[in-house]
């Protein structure tokens, strides 16, 4: 299988508000940039949609080196989380409804495709590809800020 390097972050203007989101898929030397964002939104929802969009580019399985400075997302799937609020019909350990449901159902479905390895980074630590999502998604927020 081929190893594919994706970064990603996620921003948002008030949570919620408008968000963006950026992500950067690396392969044999070849980057490719995507970015996007929503007039209302999470910040959680960017960060979940930045992967989301980034593993959708992928024609075929792959080893996917996961990189995001949300502990959110990168927790909730190297600790299994998200597959234990799917299992609990999106209920938490404290039976309270899981938030981004919809996200997390797409996002599992993307990583059973996959061989998934999530790196968590210090966000805003001078992490080149790191600082270059964060660009990406606060530019796609600006777009949708009055």
């Amino acid at each position: 299988m081929k190893t594919v390097t994706i970064y990603t972050d996620g921003a948002c203007s008030g949570n919620p508000g408008p968000g963006g989101w950026g992500a950067i898929l690396s392969y044999g030397g070849v980057e490719k940039e995507l970015s996007g964002g929503e007039a209302s939104t999470t910040n959680n929802r960017m960060e979940l949609t930045a992967v989301i969009c980034a593993l959708s580019q992928l024609k075929q399985p792959c080893i996917v080196e996961l990189y995001s400075d949300s502990k959110y997302v990168i927790d909730a799937l190297n600790l299994g989380w998200a597959k234990s609020w799917q299992a609990n019909g999106w209920r938490k350990g404290d039976k309270k409804p899981a938030l981004n449901p919809d996200l997390w159902q797409r996002l599992l479905e993307l990583a059973q495709i996959h061989e998934l390895h999530c790196h968590w980074v210090k966000g805003h630590a001078g992490h080149p590809k790191n600082s270059r999502c964060d660009e990406l998604a606060v530019a796609e927020s600006r777009k949708f800020q009055k």
